[in-house]
């Protein structure tokens, strides 16, 4: 097994040819045996090998380091037996090692072998024949490690595979340059796009919103190190269908080499699971909540105002709170009808109305105003001849064509989305109340029209008793 057995001689150069050196690099680079031990010293796993009549011929730092026993104290020694390995155990484990020379491929074994200060260790082998020039068995290396480094590197592995391939969540390997270089199925299909698909593309290609912030905490981690807790980010996903709007609970990892001295980013592991059902819960059960808080509010507030018709606008800005940014209050002209009478088309008159220039409180213009000039087919027009709300929005539209669309309706320009929801007290239509929206909120839900129908109630009764009031102080 030695290196010299393959090497010429000076004796077979021709008389004109130069002695040369074994060594490919000239005199001057390292010789066979130094570099195979710096290749030996060198490896993780600890390796001895034996000759055909299993006398150790090499050993390495890592089989010193676990069994103490250094390479001068173990080269040339027969076996394992009565220093390495009891006397009692000595023919078995010699035996079971040997047998690989006379086997095809390697030989996996577990027993346990001494140290030098009498400790035992039980450990994994994994052993093969070394074969000499003719293909015969020369001896065998033997390479070994602790059996609980070895299970932890194979549960590494497994967990490693369990989430890329089982995981219920999604499992994303993040290069350096923040683009994904490992793709679990679950993730895939959060992203909507196939294992492969995604890799290497850039984020932003991925998602429609969220990106920044997605980005900000993969540097971060570069940078830093993993945060403290998961991190909940409301992210646009691009979708054949459209934008997909999810929360992601996400947590991140920072992976580094560990063959480097230094540690050496190689990326980000993050891991997010959807939890966009559970969050919309949340908030819509804290809207809810809220909702009720200002109609209780409202209620108190409204009990102590003198004028019914002001109680009616204290319950219009409670509502306004969170949930529009201008609000109008239409009053049917005439004495309302009850349901069933024919009556022409209703003629609506303002009697409140937010500041236009900007949200504010809203003031009464007065019991007798003017008639507002709706044109046929607005929606507070709609609103009252069906008696339940209407919803409007100008949608995709253009920033001009939208304020035209506002103008045209008398509403303020920065108008994009409308609800008007109607005035009903005693089964008689009194008139319509109308919450307005700008560009920077969403458009009003069925939720949102039936928080306005809950508001409307309460401000009718306010309206139908200012009328009786009206009334009675006339008579």
């Amino acid at each position: 097994m030695s290196a010299s057995r393959h090497r010429g001689t000076t004796d077979e150069l021709g008389p004109d040819e130069p002695e040369r050196s074994g060594d490919p690099e000239g005199p001057e680079g390292p010789d066979g045996s130094d570099l195979l031990a710096a290749l030996l010293d060198g490896m993780d796993a600890a390796l001895c090998a034996f000759d055909a009549d299993g006398v150790v011929t090499h050993w390495n730092r890592e089989a010193e380091r676990i069994l103490g026993w250094s390479a001068a104290e173990a080269v040339g020694r027969q076996g394992f037996a009565g220093w390495a390995v009891r006397e009692a155990d000595a023919q078995e484990v010699e035996g079971r090692l040997m047998s690989a020379m006379h086997a095809p491929g390697r030989q996996v074994h577990e027993f346990a072998l001494l140290t030098k200060d009498g400790g035992r260790v039980l450990v994994r082998t994994q052993s093969a024949a070394v074969r000499g020039p003719e293909g015969k068995p020369a001896g065998l290396y033997c390479a070994f490690s602790e059996v609980h480094a070895q299970i932890d590197l194979e549960r590494s592995i497994a967990l490693s595979e369990a989430l890329f391939e089982d995981a219920s969540w999604g499992v994303v390997l993040v290069d350096a340059d923040l683009r994904p270089a490992v793709v679990n199925a679950h993730a895939a299909r959060a992203l909507g796009t196939g294992r492969t698909a995604v890799l290497g593309r850039p984020l932003g290609e991925l998602l429609a919103r969220g990106v920044e912030e997605l980005e900000n905490a993969l540097t971060h981690v570069l940078a830093e190190g993993a945060p403290p807790a998961p991190a909940e980010m409301w992210v646009g996903v691009r979708t054949p269908e459209g934008e997909k709007r999810r929360c992601w609970r996400s947590g991140f990892l920072r992976l580094a080499s560990p063959l480097a001295e230094e540690p050496v980013p190689l990326g980000v592991g993050w891991l997010f699971q959807d939890v966009t059902e559970a969050k919309q819960g949340e908030q819509e059960a804290a809207l809810l909540r809220f909702r009720a808080n200002q109609l209780h509010r409202a209620s108190r507030a409204a009990a102590e105002c003198e004028d019914p018709a002001e109680a009616a606008t204290v319950h219009l800005d409670f509502a306004l709170a969170g949930f529009a940014d201008h609000a109008l209050i239409d009053r049917v002209a005439g004495t309302p009808r009850a349901d069933g009478e024919s009556v022409p088309p209703p003629r609506l008159v303002r009697i409140a109305a937010t500041p236009s220039g900007g949200p504010g409180p809203s003031a009464l213009t007065g019991h007798a105003g003017l008639p507002v000039r709706y044109a046929e087919g607005h929606p507070a027009l709609q609103c009252v001849a069906r008696g339940g709300s209407v919803r409007a929005s100008a949608g995709t539209m253009a920033p001009d064509q939208a304020r035209e669309w506002a103008r045209t309706r008398q509403w303020p320009e920065d108008t994009v989305h409308a609800l008007c929801a109607v005035l009903r007290s005693r089964g008689r239509t009194l008139g319509v109340v109308t919450f307005l929206r700008g560009s920077g909120r969403s458009a009003f839900e069925r939720s949102d029209a039936t928080y306005a129908e809950d508001v409307a109630v309460h401000m009718a009764a306010s309206l139908d008793l200012a009328d009786l009031a009206g009334r009675a102080g006339s008579g």
